[in-house]
């Protein structure tokens, strides 16, 4: 059996750890959180290493990828020192393969609620989700990216994929060097929900990017929204349910009642390809394609 471990600086309350078939081989996808301890991530890659057949980075990514452009999150990259042995990813492949499917499948699925609400989508950072920002732009959408806004706290909305090009080649190289918590809740940050933005939120027919972004922010009242993201436990599920969502998209399969990480779901398909390192986009485009992975609809309220 192939084993898939994601050691995520997230809260360890959403731990989780399955068993899939995947091609006809039994894979074991688990999820370890250490509560915002990078050291203890450190460590626990250092325990594992060589141990599983690939790891995952969760809670945090190593770099960021913008328009073929590669920015490193300094601070992120000592958790993973001790790994000599085991591929690791940060998610980053799936985000630019598997997420981009997403507008398409809106369009098949609920296309004519999207067309009479506005093909309006805020993004929540579209520098960490280049593939599926693109994709939305490509589709038509008006946008508004929250890089600023949900990133850095500061009120500028974005509007274009070519500003939003300028604002990474401009400011990633500095926010690259920060504490990654300054610019991403981790541990116990997590759970807690501080309502702003009010305005962004209300203007989207589709609000779309990494789950803890979606909620650190969002209002109580999300009357008809459309919700596109990945990672998501069941509380996650009720949490937008009370909201009043109308519909959730995972882009990644939901398992056991939960969609697990980007992070998670490449390291299973390198587990499962056995070829002791990363895949390349196309590779995870022809497994994409041979597992059937398109994205989830839950139809909440």
């Amino acid at each position: 059996m192939k084993h898939a471990v994601s050691v995520s600086i997230g809260s360890s309350k959403r731990n989780k750890s399955v068993e899939v078939n995947l091609l006809g081989e039994t894979v074991r996808i688990e999820r370890i959180g250490t509560d915002g301890d990078m050291e203890a991530a450190a460590l626990k890659f250092q325990e594992l290493d060589g141990k599983v057949d690939a790891f995952g980075v969760g809670g945090a990514d190593l770099e960021v990828v913008a328009d073929g452009k590669r920015y490193p999150f300094y601070s992120v990259t000592p958790i993973i020192r001790y790994v000599k042995k085991t591929p690791i990813v940060d998610g980053g492949g799936l985000k630019n393969t598997l997420e981009n499917k997403a507008p398409a499948f809106l369009d098949k699925n609920i296309g004519d609620y999207i067309n009479s609400k506005g093909r309006k989508v805020l993004v929540t950072v579209g520098v960490d989700r280049w593939g599926l920002s693109s994709a939305f732009a490509d589709a038509g959408y008006e946008t508004i990216f929250g890089d600023m806004m949900f990133g850095l706290d500061i009120p500028i909305e974005i509007h274009k994929l070519s500003q939003l090009k300028t604002v990474a080649a401009l400011l990633m190289p500095i926010a690259g060097r920060l504490p990654f918590k300054w610019i991403y809740p981790t541990g116990e940050k997590q759970e807690k929900r501080t309502p702003k933005f009010g305005k962004q939120y209300a203007w989207a027919t589709v609000i779309a990017g990494d789950c803890h972004y979606i909620k650190r922010f969002m209002p109580d009242d999300l009357t008809g929204k459309v919700i596109v993201t990945n990672t998501t436990t069941p509380e996650d599920v009720e949490q937008f349910k009370k909201a009043g969502v109308k519909y959730l998209i995972t882009t990644t399969p939901v398992l056991e009642g939960r969609s697990f990480g980007t992070n998670m779901m490449e390291a299973a398909l390198v587990a499962l390809a056995g070829k002791g390192r990363a895949l390349s986009l196309d590779e995870l485009n022809e497994m994409i394609t041979k597992l059937k992975f398109e994205p989830q609809l839950q139809e909440l309220n």
